[in-house]
């Protein structure tokens, strides 16, 4: 923000009380404790505390010093709003006696850690389902909370809540990522600005993106004007993890843009053939040989990788096409147990780097690494 104006930044109460002094025949007692000082001092408190008070109304009429309740006030001036916290989807797979019922609203959870103050983080299921013949069902899930809480790792949903004759193991197979928190002031106010700085006009790229935007859970878009010739549209999204976004989140997106299509029952305008989709996932598989310090653990080692290439790989994200070697080595030769690599291979090439093409995104795949 700039800076304050003096009459704002310099009225503590010492300031104030000394000015009012100045008003003064010079002859009074002006000393700490005569009468003058107390009978002045209470006014040059409130009028301190006035100026304090002045300095945040100020950062509430910007949005780049705005925030909370304030912030969405500000932006729904130009008709934005906050989007609110989603609940996490995907599946779990039951198993069991082959014919045993599923019913719908079937709650399962992950286990709570003790040890780091992790609670555990329930799902109820969404449709009824019946084991079948090779012992096994899956069913779609809905977390019971909204918000990233319920985006957890492949294998860690293991409870139901309420045991079912029968059934002798529940997980889910595959990593959950498509639940988002409520909107962040940060977030909040980035569409804000892309809004005022790149304004839509009558369905450019900035509109596509913009309305993309507008519906919870959305974390990346990708516009392809003219995709598959004239008047179409290619829209691409991920979830807020830089994941490819979930059918939920595709079909919101939908019903918002282009709920008819080429009607203009949405936000888009009359007339183009719109195509909204999950972005395509392309995995990023790293294989190294590696010389670790004397004390150093190969599984720490190697989820520190897991979470270096996994924040590398968002930094990209309908950003950057290109996933580079060099900088996959550099996330490697940061991590202080790691002395040394050799035979690093990036989607099984050794000096290559990975081009991501539109519609595509970039997100960790298989990491194998081995002492040498």
């Amino acid at each position: 923000m700039a800076a304050l104006p003096d009459y704002l930044t310099d009225q503590t109460e010492e300031r104030i009380r000394q000015r009012m002094f100045r008003s003064l025949p010079p002859d009074l007692d002006k000393s700490e404790g005569s009468f003058i000082w107390d009978s002045l001092s209470p006014t040059a408190i409130e009028l301190a505390q006035a100026a304090i008070w002045a300095q945040e109304v100020l950062r509430r009429a910007f949005a780049a010093t705005n925030f909370g309740s304030y912030l969405d006030l500000k932006v729904a001036e130009r008709g934005l709003s906050r989007r609110a916290a989603i609940k996490a989807t995907s599946t779990v797979t039951f198993e069991g006696e082959p014919g045993r019922p599923i019913p719908s609203g079937t709650v399962v959870a992950t286990e709570a850690d003790s040890i780091t103050d992790t609670p555990s983080i329930e799902y109820e299921t969404t449709e009824e389902a019946i084991i079948g013949e090779s012992g096994q069902v899956t069913v779609p899930i809905i977390a019971l909370v909204a918000g990233k809480a319920g985006n957890v790792p492949a294998g860690a949903i293991r409870l139901i809540s309420t045991p079912i004759r029968g059934v002798s193991n529940v997980t889910n197979q595959q990593e959950i990522t498509s639940g988002a928190d409520e909107e962040s002031d940060d977030s909040l106010r980035e569409r804000y600005f892309a809004m005022v700085r790149s304004p839509g006009t009558s369905g450019n790229k900035a509109d596509y993106i913009r309305w993309a935007m507008e519906v919870p859970g959305v974390g990346g878009v990708q516009v392809l004007p003219i995709w598959k010739g004239p008047g179409t549209v290619g829209v691409f999204l991920l979830d807020t993890e830089k994941r490819a976004a979930s059918p939920a989140i595709v079909e919101a997106v939908q019903q918002h843009i282009d709920p008819d299509p080429a009607m203009g029952e949405g936000t888009a305008p009359i007339g183009p053939d719109i195509t909204i989709a999950a972005g395509e996932e392309i995995p990023i598989n790293v294989n190294a040989k590696l010389t670790l310090a004397s004390e150093a653990s190969l599984d720490t080692v190697k989820k520190l990788i897991e979470s270096g290439l996994k924040e590398y790989l968002k930094s990209l994200a309908f950003v950057d096409p290109i996933v580079r070697y060099t900088r996959i080595s550099a996330i490697l030769l940061d991590i202080p147990p790691i002395i040394d690599f050799q035979e690093l291979k990036v989607n099984g090439t050794y000096n290559e780097n990975i081009e991501i093409f539109s519609g595509q995104v970039a997100v960790p795949g298989v990491v194998t690494v081995y002492e040498s």
